[in-house]
């Protein structure tokens, strides 16, 4: 009794699947010449794709009832907010009242209206960082866009040191540590992972900390929090610098090719990637006939003339070029 069940239940099972296989099949085949059935999203139908019969028409439009035209029109009409993000202490989920004192008409406010909408803005930023923890957080994400700003990196970098910096406050790696200090640590691990690094000098040149303390909490923040960096590539560093010193693609382009040779010479182990960059550009631009000095690459990749002349011999030499 109990395997004729089984059974019954189990052809019911396979019968209901063929009938709802059997309606998906329908649903997207035409069912004049079994053609492929489309959307026009533009006209709200749905067409066969081969004898373009009009299966379904008036078709519901899930999007805004409104059209813009540029991302400042698209910005003013939207009636959602932005989305969440790691950069904010809060996400970006709090309420935040403008500084603008004027009424949703553009009418400034009377002297009443503006001293309530402080203490409002007052009361509202003390909400919005209710422990020190966020306090905490608020002003390293703040230290973190500052520097990120000054740098020009782009937003995903920021992101990523926000979440770094998040794990490190999440696994208690602050006491005993300054909160510039992690929160640079922070972005110089997100800049090499993403691709886009920065030296060390150009880091202790837009962060409140010496250089002696970045490396020192660097090294603490990578190894308790196992984050996987590699080496930095001296290559990365050759788009920003020629770009800064205005050289020509050819003279970039040779550059690359120098530091693979140095590569496959073998000559990158143990030797500073921004060096070798520096260098690279120098080198490059002597081939190319372009009149870029050793000190204008020293002051773009913030690094001495004497390492450039030192590399920019082992380079040509590498590269079987005879050096001058």
């Amino acid at each position: 009794m109990s395997d004729t069940t089984i059974r019954t239940y189990s052809e019911e099972m396979s019968e209901s699947e063929r009938d709802e296989e059997r309606r998906e099949a329908e649903a997207t085949t035409c069912p004049e010449c079994d053609g492929r059935l489309v959307s026009d999203s533009e006209h709200g139908e749905t067409v066969c794709r081969d004898c373009g019969l009009v299966v379904e028409e008036d078709s519901i439009d899930h999007g805004p009832e409104w059209r813009a035209f540029d991302s400042a029109e698209r910005d003013s009409k939207s009636r959602v907010g932005a989305p969440t993000t790691k950069m904010m202490h809060d996400k970006g989920l709090s309420t935040n009242i403008g500084w603008q004192d004027k009424d949703a008409y553009g009418r400034a406010l009377s002297s009443r209206q503006r001293a309530k909408m402080q203490r409002l803005r007052t009361w509202n930023e003390r909400f919005r960082t209710r422990d020190s923890k966020e306090r905490n957080l608020k002003q390293a994400l703040g230290e973190i866009d500052r520097m990120a700003s000054a740098l020009g990196l782009p937003e995903n970098v920021r992101e990523t040191a926000s979440v770094i910096y998040r794990r490190a406050l999440a696994e208690d790696l602050l006491p005993g540590r300054s909160i510039e200090g992690v929160a640079t640590s922070a972005l110089y691990a997100a800049a090499r992972q993403a691709g886009t690094p920065r030296s060390l000098d150009e880091v202790t040149m837009v962060s409140r900390i010496d250089k002696m303390e970045l490396t020192r909490t660097y090294r603490y923040v990578v190894r308790q929090l196992n984050l996987e960096i590699k080496p930095a590539d001296p290559e990365s560093y050759v788009p920003r610098f020629a770009s800064d010193l205005g050289m020509s693609d050819e003279a970039e382009r040779r550059a690359r090719d120098l530091i693979d040779g140095a590569r496959q010479a073998g000559l990158l182990s143990g030797k500073s990637p921004v060096g070798l960059a520096a260098a690279a550009i120098y080198a490059a631009a002597l081939l190319c006939n372009e009149k870029v000095t050793q000190s204008q690459v020293s002051d773009v990749a913030s690094i001495s003339e004497v390492t450039i002349r030192n590399r920019y011999k082992e380079l040509l030499e590498a590269s079987e070029i005879p050096t001058a």
